[in-house]
C-alpha cells in the first residue's frame, strides 16, 4: 500500500523542518545553556483511586496540583515543546527552573483532569501516545484504563496547550528476551526464537525498529494531523539504533527515564524526573530539589558460579532462592559476575552470554540479571575484567614484563591481554559490545585486573606507543632512570587503562546508554599515591573516570589485629579527596580466603558500624553465599540494608 500524497508532502515538510532545525542548533553552538526539568505523570486518578490502585505511577489529582502550586511558589515556571526548541535554536531563552510536563500512555484522565488545569493556567503540556492501545490492541490487563479517543486528542491539538508525541505504535511491550524466556522491553530487545535457538541479527534488529518508528509517527498523523516531533521511549529504554530510527521518522528529540537536568545543548534524549507512589507536596519538593541523586548504595557482589549447575533445574532453584535472599536484604545493587573462572586464577576461561570469541558457560547473565531487576529491585552491573581474558591468542597480545634482563610474558596470576596492542583491544572490545546488545544491565563494575606493574608493559608496541605518544623512553632502564620518570611512566598508564575503560563502557552504552561503572581500586595506592607506579592505579584518576571507586579492603581486613584500625586509614584517605566518600564503595569480605573459613558475624557487624560511624556511604560484601546464610541474612537486614539505617 502506497503512502497518500498529503503523508508524502507531511514527511517532505518535516525533513525540511528537521533540517532548519539542525542548522539553527549549529548557529547557536556558543549560545548560553539553560538547564531544565522534565516531569513525567501517567494517570492522573482521584484521590480516593489513588489509594486503593495497584499502579505506582497513579497520582492524585489533589497532589498533582499542589505539585503545580509548589513549583509556582518555588519559581519555577512551566514551559513548552516549543520553548525548548526555540532556546536550542539560539532564538529565545529559558530560565533555569524552567519546567516541561509530560504524560505517558494516553489516558483519558488527561483529557478529563488534566486538560481543565492546564486550561485554567495556561500551561502547556506533552503527552505521549501508544497507537496499539489507543486503537484498543494488546493493551495490558494493569494498564486496562480508560484511554484518549481521537476527537479529544484534536480537540487538545487545536488547543495550542498540548504537543503530541509518540510512544511508539506497537512496541509499547515486553519481548522474549533470552533462552530462559524472560520477556524484556520489545525497544531494545535482540529477539530470542525458541524453534532456532537463535538471537535476532543486527539487521533484522535495526529494521524491525525503524519500520516501527516510522509507522509509529505516521499514525498519530493520520489520526490527529499533526506529525509528532518527540518519541517518549516505553519504559524509558532506548539505544543508539532506535535514536537514529526516531530521527529518521522526523522525531528528532525523545525522552527517556532517568532522572537529572537538562540543557538545551542536548535534547535528543531528555531526562525525566518519573512520578511514582503518589509524592506528596513535601516528597514532591524533596524529589525536584534533589533529583534522588544522593542515595546511598547497598551491594552484594556475587559468584555466578554460585547459581550454575548442569542440571537446568537446579539453576533455576538456585537462581530464585538468591534472587529472594537478595529481595529480603533491602539492598540497591548486585555486582554480578558475568564470566566464567573454573580454576579461580583470576582469568575469564569463558562467558555468561553470547559473544564473539570465548565459550558461552551458560547463556545465564541475561535471565538472572532481569530476575534480580524486576523481583528483588536491585541495580544489576555486569562484572567483567579489564583484560583477563584467557585464550589461544598469540603471545604478542598479552603484557609483557622485564624479568631476566628481557622483555617476555608476565607471569603474574592475571593472564591480561595488552592495552598497546590494537588487535587485542578490539577483542575485547567486541565482549564488552555485545555484552550491551544482549544483556540489560545497569552498570559494570571493572576487575581489579586493570593494573600495570613498574615492570609491566614493555613489549615492542608498548615501548613505541610511549616514544611516539608520550615522548618516554623506549627502553626500559631508561624509564627507571629516576622515581620522578617511574612515576611519569605509571602515571600515563594509569590514564591509558582508564580511557581505554571509557571507551569499553561506551561501547555497551551503544545499547544500554544509561549504565555507570564501578572500577575495582587496590588498598595500596589509595593508602600511599607514589605506590602508583607498582599498579598502574590511581584514586584520584579514577574519581574522575567512574561513577564509583570499589576500594578493596579485603587483604587488609585479613590481617588485622585490631578491629577497624584498616577501614580507618582507608576511610580517612579517600575522605581527603573531593567527594572522595560520594565516590567511594568499602567491600568488606565475608570468606577468609587464606583459611575459607567464614568471616565471624560479630566481625563482619564490628565492621560494618566502624564504617557507617566513619561516614561512609556506598558499602559492599563478597561473597554473598546464599546456601551458607554468609553473611547471615537477619545481620543483613537489621545492620547493613538501608532500612536497617536512621
Amino acid at each position: 500500500m502506497f503512502p497518500s500524497k498529503i503523508v508524502i508532502v507531511a514527511q517532505w515538510l518535516n525533513k525540511l523542518f528537521i533540517l532548519a532545525f539542525l542548522i539553527s542548533i549549529t548557529e547557536a553552538a556558543y549560545a548560553e545553556e539553560h538547564h531544565f526539568l522534565v516531569l513525567n505523570y501517567h494517570d492522573i486518578v482521584t484521590a480516593g483511586s489513588a489509594k486503593s490502585s495497584l499502579n505506582s505511577m497513579d497520582v492524585s489529582v489533589d497532589h498533582f496540583e499542589e505539585h503545580l502550586a509548589w513549583l509556582k511558589k518555588n519559581g519555577y515556571k512551566i514551559v513548552s515543546m516549543q520553548n525548548i526548541l526555540d532556546a536550542a535554536a539560539g532564538k529565545n531563552s529559558i530560565a533555569d527552573k524552567s519546567v516541561l510536563l509530560t504524560f505517558d500512555d494516553g489516558y483519558q484522565s488527561f483529557y478529563t483532569r488534566v486538560f481543565p488545569i492546564l486550561k485554567k493556567y495556561h500551561y502547556p503540556a506533552t503527552i505521549a501516545l501508544i497507537g496499539t492501545w489507543i486503537e484498543g490492541i494488546d493493551i495490558p490487563d494493569e494498564a486496562g484504563k480508560q484511554l484518549l479517543t481521537w476527537d479529544q486528542v484534536r480537540e487538545m491539538v487545536k488547543s495550542g496547550l498540548v504537543e503530541m508525541a509518540s510512544h511508539t505504535y506497537d512496541l509499547h511491550k515486553s519481548a522474549v528476551a533470552n533462552p530462559q524466556g524472560d520477556n524484556q522491553a520489545a525497544t531494545v530487545t535482540r529477539l530470542y526464537d525458541f524453534t532456532t535457538g537463535h538471537y535476532e541479527t543486527d539487521s533484522q534488529y535495526r529494521e524491525r525498529i525503524h519500520l516501527a518508528l516510522r509507522k509509529s509517527a505516521d499514525f498519530i498523523f493520520q489520526h490527529a494531523g499533526v506529525w509528532p516531533r518527540v518519541m517518549v521511549w516505553p519504559y524509558g529504554e532506548y539505544n543508539n539504533i532506535a535514536l537514529e530510527a526516531s530521527r529518521e521518522a522526523g522525531m528528532p528529540m525523545t525522552m527517556g527515564l532517568i532522572d537529572g537536568f537538562n540543557t538545551v545543548a542536548n535534547i535528543d534524549v531528555l531526562r525525566r524526573l518519573i512520578m511514582t507512589d503518589n509524592p506528596d507536596v513535601r516528597q514532591f519538593a524533596e524529589i525536584v530539589s534533589k533529583l534522588r541523586t544522593d542515595r546511598s548504595l547497598r551491594i552484594a557482589r556475587l559468584d555466578m558460579g554460585f547459581l550454575y549447575d548442569k542440571d537446568p533445574k537446579q539453576t533455576e532453584r538456585n537462581i530464585d532462592a538468591e534472587v529472594q535472599r537478595i529481595a529480603n536484604s533491602h539492598i540497591t545493587s548486585v555486582f554480578l559476575q558475568a564470566y566464567s573462572d573454573t580454576d579461580d586464577d583470576g582469568n575469564a576461561d569463558a562467558l555468561y552470554f553470547p559473544n564473539r570469541h570465548l565459550p558461552v558457560k551458560q547463556d545465564l547473565l541475561s535471565h538472572v540479571a532481569w530476575q534480580l531487576k524486576t523481583r528483588a529491585g536491585v541495580n544489576v552491573y555486569a562484572w567483567l575484567p579489564v583484560f583477563a581474558f584467557q585464550n589461544k591468542l598469540p603471545d604478542s597480545w598479552y603484557v609483557q614484563e622485564w624479568r631476566d634482563g628481557k622483555a617476555q610474558k608476565s607471569n603474574h596470576i592475571y593472564t591480561r591481554l595488552s592495552v598497546f596492542q590494537p588487535e587485542a583491544r578490539r577483542y575485547i572490545i567486541d565482549i564488552y559490545e555485545d555484552l550491551g546488545r544482549y544483556c540489560n544491565v545497569d552498570g559494570i563494575l571493572f576487575h581489579d585486573d586493570g593494573m600495570l606493574s613498574d615492570h609491566e608493559d614493555v613489549s615492542p608496541a608498548a615501548l613505541a606507543f610511549g616514544r611516539n605518544v608520550w615522548g618516554l623512553p623506549d627502553q626500559f632502564e631508561k624509564l627507571h632512570v629516576s622515581p620522578k620518570m617511574s612515576l611519569a611512566w605509571a602515571q600515563h598508564k594509569t590514564e591509558l587503562i582508564s580511557q581505554f575503560t571509557d571507551e569499553l563502557a561506551n561501547r555497551v552504552r551503544d545499547n544500554r546508554p544509561g549504565i555507570k561503572t564501578a572500577r575495582k581500586l587496590y588498598a595500596l595506592p589509595l593508602l600511599k599515591p607514589d605506590s602508583e607506579e607498582q599498579y598502574a592505579q590511581s584514586f584520584k584518576s579514577f574519581s574522575a573516570h567512574y561513577n564509583y571507586v570499589a576500594i578493596e579492603a579485603i587483604p587488609f581486613i585479613e590481617e588485622v589485629k585490631k578491629s577497624g584500625q584498616p577501614l580507618t586509614g582507608l576511610v580517612t584517605a579517600a575522605a581527603r579527596y573531593p567527594e572522595g566518600l560520594k565516590k567511594s564503595i568499602f567491600e568488606l569480605q565475608t570468606v577468609n580466603w587464606k583459611t575459607q573459613e567464614k568471616t565471624p558475624s560479630p566481625f563482619f557487624i564490628e565492621q560494618l558500624k566502624i564504617l557507617k560511624k566513619l561516614g561512609v556511604r556506598h558499602i559492599g560484601y563478597y561473597p554473598d553465599d546464599v546456601f551458607l546464610d554468609q553473611p547471615r541474612l537477619k545481620d543483613l537486614q537489621k545492620y547493613f540494608s538501608l532500612s536497617a539505617l536512621p
